[in-house]
């Protein structure tokens, strides 16, 4: 039977009569220009440490720029495993996004993760690419590069090296500098850079391979000492510090790098629209000049030279792994 709008009773008119205004207000929001709420932005490292200072960085950039909140949501453990898990399980949006590590091509080639470091991600842009900077607590006698091995050698295994987590560049380096050097230093792991500081500076280990974020005011406040870098270049704000190849040892070249990602399905839009507005952040001179000034190097790279950089690094520390015997404790 068929139903004359005359005989609809005003309830049923209304509904009908709804029904398409409701449609099209879906399909307004669902076609508004991107992003329309806020943004969490997910850390894998516990509070304090550099990558929280390079998520603030970026975050505030965005946020400016986008009218929306960036929330940053530091999410420790797990070795960078869980804050990565939740990005790899979030919905393709846009709307949850991670500060991601160079332990992203490190940790799948130590131990069985969750998920796959290339199929469940999208690579937005990179950031940052840093150094490695050896510090020591100020209790140990050694004022240089040759002075700590020949300590090492005359005491294998007194001496712990911290990290900002197992299966880290941090972790790695200290490694191979027991490799090349030919001497014996335990690994301490942390749940970031800004705990195993706190730690250094109170002496309950000896040494840290930081990126200089974490640890240069420290030595300039005479808390920490430094004794080397790795690169082809002194940090600038510590002109003193020698590279490892100026202090002796050649060959001992460990670096670290940031990104960011996404979960993997995002629409190629959102990935792109956000890769540019990395990059134009990164441009400015008075954000390299600020990164510069602590020992880190902006690295501007497309979505494509990121994802192809994520796997050029899995093959590199997979060789890494093997000459140096490194293993999960």
């Amino acid at each position: 039977m068929k139903l004359h709008w005359q005989e609809l009773s005003f309830r049923q008119w209304f509904r009908f009569a709804a029904f398409p205004l409701t449609a099209l207000a879906l399909c307004a929001h669902a076609q508004s220009p991107y992003p329309n709420r806020p943004i969490r932005f997910i850390t894998p490292y516990a509070p304090g440490g550099s990558t929280t200072a390079m998520a603030r960085l970026v975050g505030q950039h965005l946020a400016e720029r986008w009218g929306q909140n960036v929330i940053i949501d530091n999410r420790p453990g797990g070795n960078t495993v869980i804050g990565t898990d939740i990005l790899a399980k979030s919905p393709p949006d846009g709307y949850t996004m991670l500060l991601t590590p160079v332990t992203h091509s490190i940790l799948p080639l130590l131990m069985k993760t969750p998920y796959d470091p290339i199929r469940d991600f999208a690579p937005v842009a990179t950031v940052a690419v840093s150094p490695q900077l050896l510090v020591l607590h100020p209790s140990v006698p050694a004022a240089t590069l040759q002075e700590l091995i020949a300590l090492a050698k005359a005491k294998p295994g007194a001496l712990n090296f911290a990290s900002a987590g197992a299966g880290g560049t941090s972790h790695l380096a200290g490694e191979v500098f027991n490799l090349i050097a030919g001497v014996k230093t335990q690994h301490v792991p942390y749940k970031g850079g800004g705990p195993a500081t706190i730690d250094l500076i109170g002496g309950h280990v000896q040494m840290f391979y930081s990126v200089p974020l974490n640890v240069v005011p420290h030595v300039q406040a005479g808390k920490l000492k430094a004794i080397a870098v790795t690169g082809g270049a002194r940090v600038p704000a510590l002109p003193q510090t020698p590279t490892f190849a100026e202090a002796g040892l050649p060959g001992f070249d460990v670096k670290t790098w940031n990104g960011i990602t996404l979960p993997a399905g995002t629409p190629r839009p959102i990935i792109d629209k956000m890769s540019s507005e990395i990059g134009a952040m990164l441009a400015l001179p008075a954000v390299r000049d600020k990164l510069d000034a602590i020992g880190t190097t902006t690295l501007i790279a497309t979505p494509e030279q990121f994802g192809a950089m994520i796997k050029s690094e899995m093959a590199l520390y997979q060789k890494v792994i093997k000459a140096a015997n490194i293993k999960l404790n």
